[in-house]
């Protein structure tokens, strides 16, 4: 801790991340052991905390994160949208093709960004919010095989056909940003994705994870 930093709110902050972390909540004990604070700040910490609906406690005392996080996460996604526009222009120019940024929400992966190329005759339609199960189309696809973590994965994923007729994909996954689950790619009609598409699509994750840490 600065001069310039306030002990209570890194304490409520911590108190967040921990309770992120864990499915089942925490107990004041518990919260107090990993802070390394008396169970009195804790408890003024979470009273505090669920004054603003960011900790809800369920009737065994345990503590959880409540649902005002999720109106502070409704604002993430203008955020990353942001953050991602310069890379995703890039690639949708050099590759010729609709590059997209797109999270994970719930079981669905959810476009956030989409970039259409200014100089081909035709090109696939994107839109951003355009939802699909993660377990179909490359974007998600590259998101579940990042969780596996699997050996001698190249990087990225191809598709064909799996969203639209006639579409190829080629996505990989945000690596290293903490609190964002996602991938970046591109969407072409084409037979068979180019060789060069997946490193630069690869690349291109790579520097919309650093325009995000």
């Amino acid at each position: 801790m600065t001069a310039e930093t306030s002990q209570t709110l890194d304490r409520g902050l911590r108190v967040l991340k921990l309770l992120a972390d864990t499915d089942h909540g925490l107990t004041v004990t518990e919260l107090s052991h990993k802070l390394g604070v008396n169970r009195t700040v804790v408890y003024r910490l979470l009273a505090t905390l669920e004054q603003h609906a960011l900790i809800r406690r369920d009737l065994g005392g345990r503590a959880r994160v409540g649902l005002g996080v999720l109106r502070l996460g409704r604002q993430v996604h203008p955020l990353v949208r942001e953050a991602a526009m310069p890379a995703l222009r890039s690639l949708a120019e050099d590759i010729g093709a609709t590059a997209h940024l797109t999270l994970v929400d719930g079981a669905e992966a959810l476009a956030v960004a989409v970039v259409e190329p200014s100089w081909t005759d035709y090109h696939v339609a994107y839109r951003a919010g355009f939802r699909h199960p993660l377990e179909r189309g490359a974007a998600g696809k590259a998101i579940i095989s990042a969780r596996l973590q699997r050996p001698h994965d190249p990087g990225y994923t191809l598709t064909h056909g799996e969203l639209e007729a006639g579409a190829c994909g080629a996505a990989a996954p945000l690596l290293g940003v903490t609190g964002v689950e996602g991938s970046v790619g591109v969407v072409m009609l084409a037979e068979v994705v180019p060789e060069r598409v997946g490193p630069r699509v690869v690349d291109a994750a790579r520097e919309v994870a650093d325009a995000l840490r």
